[in-house]
């Protein structure tokens, strides 16, 4: 029995991963699984330790989120707290090209050139966070610190 390739994606987000110093274990789940309330759901945690990775436009700059799975972005109040006029819905080829991602599988990780992150402070009340590894059907597990810490991003409040 042969195994599908991995997805470039995914490779790229192991190397990553790998240089960051992350732990935790990668999934790929089914490709059924594309809400974070599914991919809770598939993974036995709560929708709020999904780490959703959005990526916005401020202006013509990339600015990612990373937010629980049970949050909205208040994007008004968000770009306030972040310092930029206006955090504005991405289209598909501006996250391609800032991430090397589609979007439903945007990881925090590995991006073509460095992004200014910002993690969502409710994130930290869950034990294992899980956010995408490059793919829409592959996720990663990892805590509040290593995230933060990998990433080198910035708390924020976002909603």
């Amino acid at each position: 029995m042969s195994t599908a390739p991995e997805p470039a994606a995914v490779s790229r987000f192991k190397e990553a991963h790998s240089a960051a110093g992350g732990g935790g274990r990668i999934v790929i789940l089914p490709d059924s699984v594309h809400t974070a309330v599914l991919a809770a759901d598939a993974l036995g945690c709560q929708v709020g330790a999904i780490a959703n990775s959005l990526l916005f436009d401020a202006d013509g700059q990339p600015v990612l989120i990373l937010t629980s799975g049970a949050h909205r972005v208040d994007t008004v109040a968000t770009a306030e707290r972040i310092g930029v006029p206006a955090l504005k819905r991405a289209a598909p080829e501006f996250v391609r090209r800032h991430t090397g991602n589609v979007i439903g599988g945007v990881s925090p990780l590995g991006h073509p050139a460095p992004v200014p992150t910002w993690l969502d402070v409710s994130l930290r009340q869950y034990d294992e966070i899980w956010a995408a590894a490059g793919h829409p059907a592959a996720v990663f597990s990892t805590t509040y610190d290593e995230l933060l810490a990998m990433t080198g991003a910035r708390e924020v409040e976002v909603d």
